[in-house]
């Protein structure tokens, strides 16, 4: 230790041990002792701490060896398993759930073995990532309703990437399923983001899921008109389109009798890939046809 003497207050180098307390090196350099004895007193410091020091050394060089290991590990993991995924067919959102989801659940695992060489404790690791979770949950609630609906969505599969879906007002192909929000393409190519709690919340229409759809097109003639001659007319052309299924019930009914006007529905079996292209194309025979025959449309 470094003891003051009474004539002149100057500290001076003794021969006993030199100080491990971090405390009384901090005061000890504090102290009035020349810029010399100070740097003398330091390295006398550093020279007593160089065996913990190169273990602690030889420590951290084994935690960084293993975590470096550990990447190159989780990497060919998850290779691995995304080559499983694809051979096996899993469907493309649950595909990437399932990365990123695996990713998190590695390096976690890495992080608590390089912290267990380091010497800290993991029951202090966990307290803290659970006190951080409790804070991150308060302040991310709506964030977790949509993970937890992204979650559902995933397992329940109301829809599909490629999916034409009618939720929350909104109606369009899907494009992605995302963790928190899902991304649907419209008509206009606008792309729209739901939350994923909205939609698990809401009544989703899909459009897609069943092979055939069942066309309905509304139009209106006068009270004048042969119903029989429309009906005729009209079935003949649905015969005609061949995407029409034509081993499936057609057929052309009244719908509701307006003021002035009948209105009648038309009614045939499509497949669901074809359904928006016949529609229009059937439409516009209709309104071609029909006036042909001496019948308007109103």
């Amino acid at each position: 230790m470094l003891a003051a003497t009474a004539a002149t207050g100057t500290p001076v180098p003794t021969e006993s041990p030199v100080p491990m307390d971090v405390q009384e090196v901090v005061e000890q350099m504090n102290s009035n002792a020349s810029a010399e004895e100070k740097t003398s007193f330091l390295l006398e410091y550093l020279m007593a701490q160089r065996e913990p020091l190169m273990n602690f050394g030889k420590t951290l060089l084994i935690a960084l060896i293993v975590f470096l290991i550990g990447r190159k590990v989780i990497s060919l993991l998850l290779k691995l398993l995304n080559r499983w995924m694809e051979r096996g067919g899993v469907e493309v959102s649950v595909h990437k759930f399932i990365m990123s989801l695996g990713n998190v659940v590695l390096y976690i695992l890495l992080i608590f073995c390089v912290a267990g060489i380091l010497g800290v404790g993991t029951s202090s690791i966990v307290a803290i990532i659970g006190s951080a979770g409790l804070a991150v949950g308060l302040a991310l609630q709506g964030s977790l309703s949509n993970l937890a609906g992204g979650i559902l969505i995933l397992l329940m599969k109301p829809f599909r990437v490629g999916d034409y879906i009618v939720a929350t007002g909104v109606e369009g192909t899907v494009r992605n399923i995302d963790i928190f929000y899902t991304r649907i393409v419209t008509t206009d190519n606008k792309v729209v983001v739901i939350p994923n709690g909205t939609l698990s919340n809401g009544n989703i229409i899909n459009t897609s899921q069943e092979d055939y759809r069942l066309l309905i097109l509304d139009f209106m003639v006068g009270y004048d008109a042969d119903i029989s001659k429309v009906r005729e007319i009209i079935l003949k052309l649905m015969e005609q389109d061949g995407q029409i299924c034509q081993d499936r019930a057609r057929s052309v009914n009244i719908d509701k009798l307006n003021p002035g006007r009948v209105k009648l529905q038309a009614k045939a079996w499509v497949a669901t890939e074809n359904y928006w292209d016949v529609r229009y194309r059937m439409l516009e025979k209709i309104k071609e046809e029909l006036p042909k025959q001496g019948i308007p449309l109103f």
